[in-house]
């Protein structure tokens, strides 16, 4: 993307400092994390395909969150494994940000998905009478129309502003490369970049915000005013699978920018952060939905047994 503008080919990522004894455990461990990520969303994607009792605009929805999640962990994980084993932290410039924008393709996606789950619930539980008429297949196939294009017009856009600035330094200040690590690499006056990456951060992260507030009060208000506690009860579990998953990818993601714009010498935190970003919701987000829908966990269990057994 970068190619034409970029004086800097080769670009270096922050140093994993590793000692020698611990570069192969951590290649086997992160691998193993890689696995079971990829293994888990896909165990989640392929259940919902192949089950029709969850061809239902939840399970639908939720589709797309795996998906998501192995986008991320594709973004991450090989590069970053390879780097362990070889001890390179090397990277090209062009890499680096096709790295970049998948990962913010992941991690914006998620915000979106969620938001899109969430409104979900909010007919099912407030409006059920209309639920049927509201979320037709028609519907539904737009909302996730919209939240693939929102998500990628707004990342395409963030970086094809890269495209007028020359990437004139070499270090990467993270593990991995993300937006706010190579915009630190441009030359020149990054201004425009930096408004424009403010305002879709305000966005990203102000209007799942919004959506999941107002939704999910609603929802506990109609939760706390109806007489039946077993209908209570599964949807404040539903609820509160939603607001676990988007709770952990909102504080990592807000806890990384602010330590990225406030230039802060706690590189280590930093650095931590990031990487929760990228691994922590594609871990969780399967084994956290598969055993708290009860529904999908017993797909999961019918599928393995048709498909191991």
């Amino acid at each position: 993307m970068l190619s034409n503008s970029s004086s800097v080919g080769v670009l270096t990522l922050s140093t994993l400092d590793l000692q020698s004894r611990y570069i192969y455990p951590s290649f086997v461990f992160g691998t193993l994390i890689y696995l079971i990520i990829v293994f888990c969303n896909l165990l989640v994607l392929l259940t919902i395909i192949v089950s029709k009792k969850l061809h239902k605009p939840m399970f639908i929805l939720l589709l797309n969150l795996p998906i998501s999640d192995i986008v991320g962990a594709t973004a991450l994980f090989p590069h970053f494994l390879f780097s362990i084993i070889t001890e390179n932290r090397h990277i090209s410039s062009e890499a680096c940000i096709t790295q970049a924008f998948f990962i913010h393709i992941y991690g914006t996606g998620n915000l979106i998905i969620l938001s899109a789950m969430a409104f979900d619930r909010y007919i099912a539980i407030c409006c059920p009478l209309n639920y049927n008429s509201i979320l037709t297949t028609q519907n539904v196939i737009k909302i996730i129309f919209s939240v693939w294009f929102l998500d990628v017009f707004m990342i395409f856009t963030l970086f094809m502003l890269l495209t007028q600035y020359k990437i004139c330094r070499m270090d990467v200040v993270d593990l991995f490369c993300n937006y706010p690590s190579v915009l630190k690499l441009a030359c020149g006056d990054i201004t425009s970049s930096n408004y424009y990456g403010m305002f879709t951060l305000i966005v990203i992260m102000g209007c799942p915000l919004m959506i999941i507030l107002y939704t999910y009060v609603q929802i506990l208000v109609t939760c706390i005013m109806t007489n039946n506690p077993d209908g209570r009860r599964k949807a404040l579990q539903t609820c509160c699978t939603h607001v676990l998953v988007f709770l952990v990818l909102q504080i990592n993601a807000n806890a990384t920018y602010i330590l990225h714009r406030s230039q802060s010498q706690l590189t280590v935190l930093r650095k931590a952060f990031g990487m929760s970003v990228a691994i922590f919701p594609s871990f969780l987000d399967p084994l956290i939905y598969g055993l708290n829908t009860r529904e999908l966990r017993q797909c999961i269990i019918m599928f393995l047994r048709r498909n191991v057994g």
